[in-house]
């Protein structure tokens, strides 16, 4: 009996194994032919979102709503303003949302989709630019377009052929396409995405310096000539574990870290100066570096603390603990 069950799941196991392998080439096998259909109407619709005055609007009905609220997610998040409107929302009221500066891009695999009615006519009545997404380019949806980025049909990896599974793919990756385009063509910087994503992991990730350094009063300086009171007197109440030298100029030129004094504590030290027992021309890093940037000099160098310097000045020191706790790893 048992040898049975073991049997009948490793069927069950093959079977669906094979399914899987199906259903992936399915769809890779639909994005190939997506990637080899792309034609000028990529940058004619490129050159349209890119200088649109308003918005980038999208819509579609059912699965190629879903996929389309992705694509508006990610257009927004890259520099792009854009929103997703239901179509039947728009057919009660929402088509108020859409201005004349915007460009629209509806998408419907067959092309077909009833809801979309409104929408299409909405925009021909205001000479809104209308890019549509579909696999029909002689459907209602392909004629309606100003420009048609047209999806391979290649049928559906469900075994029905029914459920949208491979023309939602494309779908998907077209949008990445437009996606990737635009920020190419903007010139989008890290610092960019980093502005419209200060939260979580990936907000920690893309911090800069700058966003996480100590400066002005918090920052412990000295001149190089201080004695190793005053030395351990704004090491104590910056509470940071080292204190930064500067000479005449303003200029850093040495540092003491709380493990230096332990190092050399001797019953002389309140008779030395700082510039006898500082660290000279210490380790320091650019504001504008990411903190993930920082954190591996940290690491690599075995320290604790970098301070900040802009020409040679210091402007801030960056501890440690300040990248742990802003979640930089």
């Amino acid at each position: 009996m048992q040898t049975f069950i073991e049997n009948s799941n490793l069927v069950q196991e093959n079977l669906d194994k094979n399914c899987a392998i199906r259903t992936v080439n399915n769809e890779i096998d639909t994005i190939i032919k997506l990637r080899d259909s792309i034609d000028s109407n990529l940058t004619k619709a490129l050159d349209l979102m890119q200088h649109v005055k308003g918005r980038i609007i999208i819509t579609g009905m059912g699965k190629s709503g879903h996929i389309g609220k992705k694509i508006a997610a990610s257009l927004a998040s890259t520099g792009t303003p854009s929103f997703f409107v239901h179509p039947a929302e728009a057919s009660h009221g929402d088509l108020g949302m859409i201005t004349e500066e915007d460009v629209v891009i509806a998408i419907s695999n067959s092309g077909e989709s009833r809801e979309l009615v409104d929408i299409l006519n909405y925009c021909k009545r205001f000479g809104i630019k209308l890019i549509s997404i579909t696999k029909n380019v002689e459907s209602s949806l392909g004629k309606a377009g100003d420009i048609v980025l047209c999806l391979p049909n290649n049928g559906e990896a469900c075994p029905l052929g029914l459920a949208p599974t491979n023309s939602t793919t494309a779908t998907l990756v077209l949008g990445d396409i437009l996606t990737a385009g635009l920020i190419e063509r903007k010139g989008f910087t890290k610092s960019d995405f980093n502005e419209r994503h200060p939260g979580g992991k990936l907000g920690s990730i893309l911090k800069r310096v700058a966003d996480l350094m100590h400066s002005g009063i918090e920052m412990p300086i000295l001149d190089k000539n201080s004695n190793m009171q005053q030395v351990l007197i704004e090491m104590t109440s910056k509470r940071l574990g080292c204190v930064g030298f500067v000479n005449e100029d303003g200029e850093l030129v040495g540092m003491l870290t709380d493990g230096d004094l332990r190092r050399c504590l001797t019953p002389e030290i309140l008779n030395k100066k700082a510039s006898d027992l500082m660290t000279k021309n210490p380790k320091t890093t650019s504001k504008n570096i990411m903190a993930s940037e920082a954190m591996k000099i940290m690491h690599d160098k075995k320290i604790t603390n970098m301070f900040v310097v802009e020409d040679k000045k210091p402007i801030g020191v960056i501890h440690i603990h300040d990248l742990l706790n802003s979640g930089v790893m």
